[in-house]
Formats: structure tokens, sequence, C-alpha cells
């Protein structure tokens, strides 16, 4: 059973000392923020809670990558886009938790399309007015599309840099493609102004630290998660395509398949992450699909060490906390 593997005497102590880490600042944090006084050298600021929560979804879109870069040997430059897939589909749900408290008082119309003069509210924000139609669309949006991505690129068997490029590209035409206002996305700047999040304030601290403990507590699961698949004899059968796909085909594997089944799991975990996102930062545009971002996900993951599971979650948290503390330092230079 992998719950007995996972507790027994052999288990991966990095792995088990990570969800512990993980599960504790789920509840340390929050109440050191909640319960603790400002004056007191143990609290911990909101804007604290809400930077490491921002840092948390990285490191969860860092073990997506890692899943099919370390252990599959498929190089993606477009996790950027699955993450902002599922970024979008919160924030759709965000959006129509307004009502009539936008700018333009619309109970029906989000303020952009009022002021792009929509009519009525497109097709596919239907259902958006409800959490768990969202939260399907969280997960079904990156899964399906990276699923007939990879249906057609690993049938075909393009594989290496010409995989990475097709992947750079697919992100691309979707940046290009939000970037439109007719696509009924908010163009060029997005979904943002969010007030509610299954009836709290997103501003409030209370809700903030909320956030912030489910991504703590999410990023845990996807770990056990990972090391689950890793662990297994399809781990086992994920490594040998990453080493020797051509022998894999030739012992009677579908190398198609078991790339196919790991880039998806992988695409739903990015778009986990950025809806986990959205909410902490209160915003999502177009720039989330910019092919840098994407490239900056490979960087956390080869810092950390890829096939590792830990590494690129802690490469994440190391170089996002530089980037803010280098920022902060030298202002005069934007990282």
């Amino acid at each position: 059973m992998i719950t007995g593997r996972f507790f027994a005497a052999g288990a991966d102590r990095r792995i088990a000392i990570t969800i512990f880490i993980l599960l504790a600042i789920a509840f340390i944090v929050p109440l050191l923020n909640l319960a603790v006084s400002p004056t007191s050298a143990f609290y911990v600021p909101s804007y604290v809670v809400a930077l490491t929560g921002k840092y948390l979804c990285y490191a969860l879109l860092a073990l997506a990558l890692d899943l099919v870069w370390g252990y599959c040997g498929i190089l993606s430059l477009g996790h950027g886009a699955f993450f902002a897939l599922g970024g979008y589909a919160m924030g759709m749900y965000l959006m129509r938790q307004i009502g009539s408290r936008g700018v333009y008082g619309n109970p029906l119309l989000p303020d952009f399309m009022v002021f792009l003069n929509y009519k009525e509210l497109p097709w596919f924000w239907y259902g958006f007015d409800h959490f768990w139609f969202a939260a399907i669309m969280v997960l079904a949006v990156p899964g399906l599309l990276a699923f007939v991505f990879g249906w057609f690129a690993f049938r075909s068997r393009v594989t290496g840099v010409y995989l990475s490029i097709i992947t750079q590209a697919m992100t691309y035409a979707l940046l290009l493609a939000f970037f439109r206002n007719d696509m009924g996305f908010g163009g060029n700047n997005g979904l943002t102004d969010f007030k509610d999040i299954l009836g709290f304030n997103v501003q409030a601290d209370a809700t903030r630290s909320g956030l912030f403990a489910a991504s703590a507590i999410t990023l845990a699961l996807a770990v056990f998660v990972t090391w689950a698949i890793v662990g297994s004899k399809y781990g086992k059968l994920l490594m040998a395509v990453r080493d020797a796909e051509s022998r894999t085909r030739f012992l009677g594997w579908r190398a198609e398949n078991v790339k196919l089944f790991a880039f998806t799991v992988s695409a739903v975990m990015a778009g986990i992450a950025g809806a986990l996102y959205v909410p902490q930062v209160g915003i999502i545009n177009p720039g989330e699909f910019e092919p840098s971002n994407s490239i900056e996900v490979v960087v956390w993951a080869a810092v950390g060490g890829r096939g590792t599971i830990v590494g690129p979650i802690i490469g994440a948290l190391v170089v996002n906390a530089g980037k803010s503390w280098f920022t902060g330092v030298l202002p005069e230079f934007w990282l």
C-alpha cells in the first residue's frame, strides 16, 4: 500500500519532512497572523502571509513541471499557460461574485463588459457564479488542453527541443488570443477588482490566511501525490521513457501514453496553482501567458534540482524570495 510505504522505515525522509513542514506552516502562520498582537515579536504581518502564499503557488507550479521534466524528460516551456488558464477560471468566478458592487453597478455583467458595450454575458461565462463549477473548470480546462496537445505531439513522436518549441508556441498563441478585447476575458487589463471568495472578503486578513493555508495544504498533497506516482511501477516506466524511450518502445510499452498521462496530470497541478494564486494577488491578465514566465519555472526547477520533488519547491521559494529581497535592497535594478 502507498500509505504503508510512506510511513515505512525506508520511506524518503525528505518527502515526509517536507509534507510535515508544509502542514505545520499551514496552521502556524495563520495563527501568528490572526491570534498574535501586532506588537509581538512573533507576529507575522499580513503582507508576508500574502507574499509567502504566492511563493507557495509558484512552488506548486515548479513541482508540476518537475513531474514531466525531471521524471519523464519532457522540457515544457508552456506550463505558464496551464497556470494562467487555472487562474482565469478562478478569476471568472471571482468576477461573478462582484455583482452590482462594480464601478458600473451592473449585476449581470463585469465592469469590462459594460465598458466594451457587451449586451449579454457570453455563453462560456455561464456557471462561473458557482464555486463548484469554477473548481471543475480549474481542473478540466488545463487538463483538456494538455491532453489534446499531448495526444497529437506525442503520437507524432515530437521530442526534445522541437517539443519545447511548440509548447512555447502554444503559450504565445494563447497570450495573443487573451490580449484581444473581443475574446471576453478582459483583454490586456485582464480580470481584477475582486471582492469575495465563498462569501469572504478577499482583502480580509482571515481570508488571506485561509488562502495561505489552502496553498500550503495543497502543495503538501501535491508532494505526496507526486511521490506516490514516482515511487510506483508507473514512475519507473516514466523514468524508463526519460532515459531510453526507444528501448522502452522496443519492449512493448506505449511511450506516448505514458507521457500523455504525466503531461495531463502536470497541467492539472499547474492549473490548481494558478487558481490559488489569483485571489492572493488580486489580478489575472494575459501577461501570465508570457513565454518568459514558463522559462522562469524551468529556472526554479533547475536551481533546486529536477527529478527530486523537493528541489523544485526549494528552488521556487529561494529564487522568488531572492527577487523580492534584491528588488527592495536595489530598487534601481528591477528584477
